[in-house]
């Protein structure tokens, strides 16, 4: 297993997220894979550019020519560590990290005549485009470019479009969408479940059915977890908190289904603030849904 740190935050409207990394190691990541028996290599951060040195640029794709490079940097080393046969956990930084990890992990498949599937955890829907987008913060659009959809510095970064159909993609967890990004989100084809679906369904069906849309006729799945898909009063510390969001049980349950499939090929843990967070506690929780993703069981 190869760690790979990214502590970009030019992705975000809010500070913070740049920590991610360095709180999640500090919560034991290392150590509580080892402890399952993983092999571990810790690679170090991939060098990340600051907003008080640079401009922002366009107004509707804040820091589009830093994110993106940071992005190249990353795909280069998902890549690099699956052809030395580890498998990638990229710690974030904000969500638009994503973008450069699945290009990575598909590049790499793509090469051996692959698909993968995608199964994305999160409170959004991160579906906006230039057009669309309330903010210009592009960590609310990687989905939409993995999938196929957004500005063509981005799209490009895969190689290939989309780098994942939609119809091997799913959402888990949506329930703060934008308006205009609606119309995105069904247009990338991804199966998406809300909130409203978990209470209608439960979490096991809900999961069981995205694993399914993610498994078939692919190599593996890529998991990207947002840890804002838990609710707040779990997670306190993330740039972007949405109430109503996953208790802690739903969330272990999602990751101990994953890892019971033997399929994840590659994971993302993002979206970690520490300024926001209460004594680290955000970041012990992501490494725990980590060792669960990785067959951690009760018994």
């Amino acid at each position: 297993m190869s760690v790979i740190g990214v502590p970009l935050d030019l992705g975000a409207g809010r500070r913070g997220v740049d920590m991610g990394p360095s709180a999640m190691r500090l919560a034991g990541l290392g150590p509580r894979i080892r402890e399952l028996g993983i092999p571990v290599e810790d690679v170090g951060d991939v060098e990340v550019a600051i907003p008080e040195t640079h401009e922002p640029g366009e107004t509707r794709l804040r820091y589009l020519r830093e994110i993106r490079r940071t992005c190249e940097l990353l795909r280069d080393r998902v890549t690099g560590a699956l052809a030395r046969g580890r498998r990638p956990v990229v710690l974030g930084g904000d969500h638009s990290i994503a973008m450069g990890t699945i290009a990575g992990v598909c590049r790499h498949f793509r090469g051996h005549g692959e698909r993968v599937g995608l199964l994305w955890v999160d409170a959004h829907g991160d579906a906006n485009n230039a057009e669309t987008t309330p903010s210009g913060n592009i960590h609310g659009m990687p989905m939409a470019v993995a999938l196929g959809l957004g500005a063509p510095e981005l799209l490009s970064l895969g190689g290939h479009r989309p780098m994942v159909a939609g119809a091997h993609a799913a959402i888990i967890g949506l329930r703060d969408v934008d308006p205009a990004e609606r119309a995105n989100v069904r247009a990338t084809g991804i199966a998406a479940f809300t909130m409203r679906d978990i209470d209608e369904q439960g979490m096991r069906r809900v999961v069981h059915r995205a694993i399914e849309r993610a498994s078939t006729g692919t190599a593996g799945i890529h998991v990207s977890l947002d840890i804002d898909a838990l609710d707040p009063s779990e997670a306190p510390g993330v740039g972007t908190p949405a109430p109503g969001g996953l208790t802690y049980r739903e969330a272990h349950l999602a990751m101990e289904m994953l890892a019971d499939t033997g399929r994840v090929v590659s994971i993302e843990l993002v979206e970690v603030n520490p300024i926001l967070d209460q004594g680290n506690r955000t970041a012990r929780l992501a490494v725990e849904l980590l060792a669960s993703l990785l067959g951690k069981r009760i018994l």
